[in-house]
């Protein structure tokens, strides 16, 4: 999700794609009360807070959800991601979640303050965790949803009444651009380190090492480490036979509060509202070749015109030409263009970026940047398999995903023609069918 990249004459398809900031994986809801949704004419009780990650490498998040009619897939795997490449990229109200999350729990976890600004008699972490996420609701969604709790309740009106616009925050650990390109003999970059943090350990490309190419700075001087607005170069020696190679950037910090999570497997979007100190990192990539066209190919999720935007930069002598969705393209030595990929939503896609002398990037993934609603009884589908649902971190193993979507909903609204309930962030009903794979 995010930024997707690759470069080279001839780059494997599966070659890894570089990734920035932090990846965790979801455990479940960790401190949550009710809420009650009101749709359609339908009341529907379901459980509303955190939910925990764990992060690669060490670390621990705490998020909330802004995807409430979508579910959350169990140990699902989530990258930190633009807010251009989820729901919030064109939500006009996503600052005002962000305020949210900085004003609230845990962010706030002087829970007698909170609970008087909010007009409450007391709130207890469930009910904060609650409240906050209601609140939350309600900007990301266009829900109508109250806390089941009194106070909890009075939290989300203060906060949703309080709420002021925030800009997106930095991303904790980046790289830019993902992908560079020239000639052996000279400095590839520069590729520039974005982060929240302090210093950022630098590893050189192995996989280049008997070619001598390495890490430095502008003044030639070998680089082990970096700092926010540090600029990279990948020295390549005259020599070097045509190849590629990959840098990594590591470091040690606390994402910001309002970083959007998304997953390639569909699971809801989630937005951070804690972190500990965790791991992050972010890759690049280099090409070079003696002669020809030397492309460098990345991908961005554009949640606005509701595809990817896949740019083509070509650092060569001569033009490269590609082909992209049948379609063929040609760049200009020594400039860029920029293809926009139309995409369904909710659905798979993968793509490959061909050309000449064996070129061939590949590109998957799911499109997600769309809250949607219950889709009425006229397209409901009844799933036959059991669907993944976002379970309390405390469930026991062994738990039937299925019946536990059904407990979780008492009340159901008794004669409404529902298809199927799982839980979803919040336990929501979830009436899509399986959708057919991009290309079908």
């Amino acid at each position: 999700m995010g930024v997707l990249s690759g470069a080279g004459t001839a780059l494997a398809d599966e070659a890894p794609q570089p990734q920035s900031g932090a990846t965790a994986t979801i455990n479940g809801l960790k401190t949550y009360g009710e809420a009650v949704i009101h749709e359609d004419g339908t009341d529907l009780t379901v459980p509303a807070g955190l939910f925990e990650m764990s992060v690669d490498g060490g670390g621990t998040l705490q998020t909330y959800c802004v995807d409430l009619h979508n579910p959350t897939q169990r140990d699902a795997r989530y990258q930190e991601t633009p807010w251009s490449g989820t729901s919030l990229g064109t939500n006009k109200e996503a600052g005002r979640i962000r305020w949210i999350l900085q004003n609230s729990y845990p962010q706030v976890n002087d829970l007698a303050a909170l609970a008087r600004k909010a007009g409450a008699s007391g709130l207890t972490e469930q009910d904060a965790a609650a409240g906050t996420q209601v609140a939350i609701w309600r900007y990301s969604d266009g829900a109508k949803a109250d806390a089941v709790n009194a106070n909890a309740e009075k939290l989300a009106d203060y906060l949703e009444k309080s709420a002021r616009n925030a800009a997106e925050p930095q991303s904790s650990l980046t790289l830019d651009p993902p992908t560079v390109s020239g000639r052996p003999g000279g400095l590839l970059g520069p590729v520039t380190v974005h982060t929240n943090g302090g210093t950022v350990t630098v590893t050189p490309p192995s996989d280049a090492a008997a070619a001598g190419v390495r890490i430095i700075d502008k003044t030639g001087k070998a680089v082990t480490s970096a700092q926010d607005g540090s600029r990279l170069y990948f020295e390549v020696p005259k020599d070097a036979p045509d190849g590629s190679a990959q840098l990594t950037v590591q470091s040690s910090t606390t994402v910001p509060v309002g970083r959007a999570f998304a997953s390639d497997s569909r699971s809801q979007t989630q937005i951070l509202a804690g972190s500990s100190e965790s791991t992050v990192s972010a890759t690049a990539s280099a090409t070079w070749a003696a002669v020809g066209a030397i492309p460098a190919v990345s991908a961005r999720t554009n949640c606005a015109e509701g595809g990817v935007d896949v740019t083509v930069a070509d650092k060569g002598d001569q033009p490269f030409t590609f082909e992209l969705m049948g379609e063929e393209h040609t760049v200009p030595a020594g400039t860029a263009t920029t293809v926009s990929v139309p995409l369904q939503e909710d659905r798979s896609y993968d793509f490959t970026v061909t050309g000449p002398n064996g070129f061939s990037r590949r590109f998957t993934g799911v499109l997600d940047c769309k809250t949607q609603g219950i889709i009425t009884t006229k397209s409901a589908q009844t799933l036959s398999d059991p669907s993944p649902v976002a379970l309390p971190v405390d469930t026991p193993p062994g738990t039937d995903l299925a019946a536990t979507g059904g407990s979780a909903i008492t009340p159901l609204i008794a004669g409404a023609a529902i298809g199927f309930v799982v839980i979803g962030g919040a336990v929501l009903v979830f009436l899509r069918g399986r959708e057919a794979q991009a290309g079908e």
